[in-house]
C-alpha cells in the first residue's frame, strides 16, 4: 500500500500544476491562440505540460520527503469524497464531450466556437467540474497522505477560482448576454435549492 500511496501522490504532483497551468494559457491570451491556429497552442500546450511534469519528477524526493502514513482512518471520508466527485463528474460529462474539455470551443477562429451548456448539472452550479476536481484532489490527498498532496488540495482551491474568473470572461466575450443572464440565474459553485430558470 506503500507504493501505492506513494505512485498517487507522485501522478497528482506531477499532473495537477500542467492541468491547472492549461486554462491560465487559454483563457487570457485566447485571441492571440485563435490567430496563431490550434494546432501551435496544443504544440506549446503539450510541450510545456511535459516539461513541468518533467521538471518536477526530478525534483520529486524533497517534494515528498514529508509523508504521514498509510492512515485507514482517513479512507471512508477520501471513499467518501471521492464518490462525490466522480458523481459530480458523471453528471458533467453528459455535456462535456472531449473537444470541450481540451478547449476547442475557446479556439474557434471566429471566437464563436460551440454553445452554452444551460442543461442537467449546469441548470444548478455553473462550474460543477472545477467542484469535481476539487474535491477529487481532497480525497487523493486524505488517501496519500502526503504534505505536498495535501498542500495542492489547498493551492488548487484559488487556482481554479482564478481559473473561473478567467474563463467566465471568456464566456461572456464569445456568449455575450446570453452569459450574463445565466450568470444571473445560476450560482458559480453552491446550488440553489429551486432550480433556476435559464
Amino acid at each position: 500500500m506503500e507504493k501505492v500511496r506513494y505512485v498517487l501522490a507522485l501522478l497528482s504532483i506531477m499532473t495537477y500544476p500542467p492541468a491547472v497551468g492549461w486554462w491560465y494559457v487559454t483563457h487570457p491570451f485566447v485571441d492571440f491562440w485563435r490567430r496563431l491556429g490550434r494546432p501551435a497552442f496544443y504544440t506549446v500546450v503539450t510541450i510545456g505540460s511535459f516539461i513541468i511534469m518533467g521538471a518536477i519528477y526530478l525534483v520529486r524526493e524533497p517534494l515528498l520527503a514529508v509523508e504521514y502514513g498509510t492512515n485507514r482512518a482517513l479512507w471512508p471520508l477520501a471513499l467518501v469524497v471521492y464518490g462525490v466527485s466522480v458523481y459530480i463528474e458523471i453528471r458533467c460529462r453528459k455535456y462535456l464531450k472531449g473537444k470541450i474539455l481540451v478547449g476547442v470551443p475557446e479556439l474557434a477562429p471566429d471566437g464563436r466556437g460551440g454553445s452554452l451548456i444551460t442543461q442537467g448539472i449546469y441548470r444548478r452550479i455553473r462550474h460543477p467540474r472545477y467542484v469535481a476536481v476539487w474535491l477529487g484532489t481532497v480525497a487523493v490527498a486524505l488517501f496519500t497522505n502526503y504534505l505536498a498532496v495535501y498542500i495542492i488540495a489547498i493551492a488548487i482551491l484559488p487556482a481554479l477560482y482564478l481559473v473561473v474568473v478567467l474563463e467566465e470572461k471568456e464566456l461572456r466575450d464569445r456568449f455575450g448576454e446570453e452569459y450574463v443572464k445565466y450568470c444571473e440565474a445560476v450560482p458559480r459553485f453552491f446550488p440553489r435549492r429551486s432550480t433556476p430558470e435559464v
